[in-house]
């Protein structure tokens, strides 16, 4: 794969730039270095959104795994091309997130499994960012155009994956092609249209960059942009993704501020709109003509508004005004709200606000988190700056499509939290990167990093090292959720997850719901709980604390998740709409009678 490619850089219309570039990605080490780089390079944009083998009991696992691994691989190559480079303000920004997970781990009692697992992806993140913009400007084109290769194959990719689930679902199998949980949508083989939507925003970006005259030419002429643009939206269309909408008129904005732009580009961006209303309305007829309903049309006729979206706005916001300085605590989000009263709460369990200035305000504090929201926004102003003062063309258009990556996913932050998962924090910091790192001809400031390269080589087999452990510890509690002919026990098998280092919390959420109730299950309810919540978990942990005596806290659980008012809880709660028809209120249990006692949430820690 990577012949092609070299055939299409060097025919970039700056003749000197590739070889060049080539050459400042060698270096001083061995000629195999610039294919091995860039090949994993290649991969590491590829392969993490394309993976759709997983096994319960998380759907995205395996993604992420082979992001964290293919990125500390790229990290370890690109710490032979980083001379010494000095700290930015968005490297401090991702410190200190660093250390969040840690200061909570100790101070909240968030498990060390979730501190661990976020600490290190933290980690990578902040590492990627500080070996990007160390390059020079040569090695920086190159490795971006290689990135932009990645991606524009990944969403293509997509797109193919995104017309199966939506016209040939059956030739879905969930190993090569994901299955839909929503017929007549796509899904991506990340299993979330929003998710779908924002690598074909990027995708659409590496397109505009690889358009540039000569870099598409071994696959057509001037209609290939405009004609690989059109099959992303229509994906776009297929996932139902309204950030995906929003999306395509950001880059429509993009074509008409941006008059560096080269022209087609420009015309292809500001055509976007029109690209979009046309596949609409392809859908929207071949829908009509076929009779197939298809599972976009309902959500797109929602219009772009979402109550449970500002619903759970409201109720993060009333927290943080309950923990002004320091919040809630990293990770603790999902704990503080569900166990907090909202009698008009949205209906679905959220582990997250769903916006990222806010999940850093009620989670790390005021003071804490408008630091790093600063520390990042002028990074992002910085990197635009950066491009628009760039003198080169080349370097001009590679800064301004690696901030477009960045300010798009910034952008999603505001809806969903894609920056949560590994396969699109890693390619966003090594975006933020390329598009912060200083020009050769402009003087470094700010404090020197002595021995990068080896940092940066020695965490990337660390972080390789862990993945692949990881890997392994998985299988601890995919034993638990799906086991063989020779399994052990389900009480063995369970003892044995909750000794995993990464996943414990997995093997207490089947503690808390299938072992009875009793100490040992409330504990691994409340570990679990630090996790992710749902009707069936909060069942298992009132039923625990009545069993062990707690019959406030026990009434206390009830009342949250009789908020829910969700329908796998009915069961429980149906002896006392019998009671109450029977007009014995003195016979109610604990589900049915409020707390006599105020509660706080941490007391549920």
């Amino acid at each position: 794969m990577i012949r092609p490619m070299s055939r299409a850089i060097s025919s970039s219309p700056s003749t000197s730039t590739a070889p060049q570039g080539a050459q400042a990605l060698r270096g001083p080490g061995p000629q195999i270095l610039q294919p091995l780089a860039l090949t994993l390079l290649l991969l590491a944009s590829v392969i993490p959104p394309l993976l759709a083998f997983n096994i319960s009991p998380s759907a995205t696992l395996f993604n992420q795994l082979a992001a964290l691994g293919g990125w500390a691989a790229v990290l370890c190559l690109l710490a032979r091309e980083c001379p010494k480079v000095r700290s930015t303000a968005a490297l401090w920004a991702l410190v200190l997130l660093m250390l969040a997970p840690l200061a909570s781990h100790l101070w909240t009692g968030l498990p060390l499994s979730l501190a661990l697992s976020s600490g290190a992806m933290l980690a990578a993140a902040a590492l990627l960012l500080f070996g990007a913009q160390g390059l020079n400007d040569r090695a920086r084109q190159l490795w971006f155009e290689v990135f932009c290769w990645g991606l524009l194959v990944a969403g293509l990719l997509s797109l193919v994956v995104s017309l199966v689930q939506v016209f040939a679902p059956q030739f879905a199998d969930g190993n090569v092609i994901a299955r839909s949980g929503v017929p007549g949508r796509a899904v991506g083989n990340m299993r979330q249209p929003n998710h779908l939507a924002s690598l074909l925003m990027w995708s659409c970006v590496a397109a505009v960059y690889l358009g540039m005259p000569g870099r598409l030419n071994p696959f057509g002429r001037a209609w290939v942009l405009p004609s690989i643009l059109f099959g992303l939206i229509f994906a776009v269309v297929l996932s139902g993704s309204r950030t995906g909408v929003i999306g395509v008129l950001i880059l429509a904005l993009w074509g008409a501020l941006d008059r560096r732009l080269p022209r087609l580009a420009r015309f292809s961006l500001l055509a976007t709109p029109l690209m979009l209303a046309l596949c609409w309305w392809l859908v929207a007829a071949w829908s009509a003509s076929s009779g197939h309903a298809l599972g976009v049309e309902s959500r797109l006729a929602e219009g772009a508004g979402s109550p449970s979206r500002i619903a759970i706005l409201s109720n993060a916001w009333v927290l943080l005004k309950q923990n002004p300085w320091l919040g809630v605590g990293w990770g603790e989000f999902n704990l503080a709200w569900t166990m907090s009263e909202f009698p008009n709460r949205p209906v679905a369990f959220f582990d997250h606000c769903h916006n990222l200035p806010m999940q850093l305000a009620v989670e790390l504090g005021l003071p804490l988190s408008l630091t790093v929201l600063g520390l990042l926004s002028w990074s992002l102003w910085r990197a635009l700056r950066m491009s628009m003062q760039a003198k080169d063309a080349g370097q001009a258009l590679m800064r301004r499509c690696a901030f477009m990556l960045v300010l798009m996913i910034g952008l999603h932050s505001l809806l969903e939290y894609p920056l949560w998962y590994a396969y699109f924090l890693l390619p966003t910091a090594f975006a933020f990167g390329l598009a912060l790192g200083r020009p050769d001809d402009q003087p470094q400031r700010g404090a020197e990093v002595e021995g990068l390269p080896r940092l940066l080589a020695v965490t990337g087999v660390i972080l390789m090292l862990g993945t692949a452990y990881a890997l392994w510890d998985y299988q601890r509690v995919v034993v638990i959720y799906s086991p063989g002919e020779s399994a052990a026990p389900l009480p063995e098998r369970i003892h044995a997850g909750q000794k995993s280092l990464f996943f414990s919390t997995q093997a207490d959420y089947a503690a808390a719901t299938s072992l009875g109730y009793g100490p040992q299950a409330l504990a691994a309810a409340k570990r679990s709980a630090h996790q992710l919540i749902d009707a069936r978990l909060m069942m298992a942990w009132a039923k625990s604390l009545h069993a062990v005596g707690d019959d406030q806290k026990a009434s206390y659980v009830s009342e949250r998740l009789r908020e829910f008012r969700n329908k796998s809880s009915e069961a429980f709660f149906a002896e006392c709409t019998a009671l109450e028809e029977a007009e014995l209120a003195t016979l109610k249990p604990y589900q049915c009678l409020p707390p006599q006692q105020q509660i706080e949430w941490r007391e549920m820690r």
